[in-house]
């Protein structure tokens, strides 16, 4: 479907201004959307399977271990699907977020995968430019991808960055010179950006961040210990 399709449906949860910047700019971000009591029991789950990290020594299908990671002192990088892990997360990709994403990808979505991404303060938590659709195998591009703040992002976190209008640029390479798969944007070809015009996307927790498959974005390190869970799904549009 066209925007132009997709907008004359009524909204559901976005207003009609942020659906139209959404189309604009490639993003969204919708703070404190998301109710305190859902958010207190997706972190309470997500706290069991980071205790249950603890008796862990190296990563499995489920739970991705960072370096460093102790007993006493869990590194989890990534929960990487929650969405099989624990029904709570599946009810939280059927609930409003669903809605939000129809409101940018026409009224019906299919999902496609989720996962919950922690950063910690050690320098290797960057998330070097990329674009989301050379991973995916769509036949268009109405995909997009939702995160929720588990806990409050500033911008000292390494919130998400995204380069506005990039959305309708050309697609990337995200192999370097060898044909070795990177999942980043070469050097050369970020070069034509302006990446200090990025536009970072901080909020309180319950925020949701929207972005376009296209878009380019990153973040940078973050400079605080304390995980940043930040719980992405990803939907695309029925037809696609």
């Amino acid at each position: 479907m066209t925007p132009e399709a997709i907008l004359a449906f009524p909204a559901r949860v976005l207003t009609q201004k942020q659906r139209e910047t959404y189309f604009e700019t490639g993003y969204a971000l919708v703070e404190s959307l998301i109710p305190e009591e859902v958010i207190d029991h997706l972190n309470g789950v997500t706290q069991s399977f980071i205790e249950k990290s603890r008796s862990m020594t190296k990563s499995d299908r489920e739970l991705d271990i960072g370096p460093g990671h102790t007993p006493e002192k869990p590194v989890v990088r990534r929960l990487t699907a929650p969405d099989r892990m624990h029904d709570a997360y599946w009810d939280f990709a059927n609930g409003i977020i669903a809605d939000a994403t129809a409101d940018l990808l026409g009224p019906d979505v299919t999902f496609n995968h989720s996962k919950l991404n922690f950063k910690w303060s050690d320098g290797r938590d960057q998330v070097k430019w990329h674009q989301d659709i050379p991973f995916y195998p769509h036949t268009n591009y109405n995909v997009l991808a939702v995160g929720c703040y588990l806990s409050d992002v500033s911008k000292e976190d390494g919130p998400i960055g995204v380069l506005p209008g990039s959305h309708t640029g050309p697609i990337f390479e995200h192999f370097d010179d060898n044909g070795v798969w990177t999942g980043a944007i070469r050097d050369d070809n970020m070069a034509r950006f302006d990446t200090d015009a990025a536009v970072y996307l901080p909020g309180p927790r319950g925020s949701i961040t929207i972005h376009h498959s296209r878009a380019v974005h990153g973040s940078r390190p973050t400079t605080r210990a304390n995980g940043r869970p930040l719980l992405i799904n990803a939907y695309a549009a029925a037809d696609a």
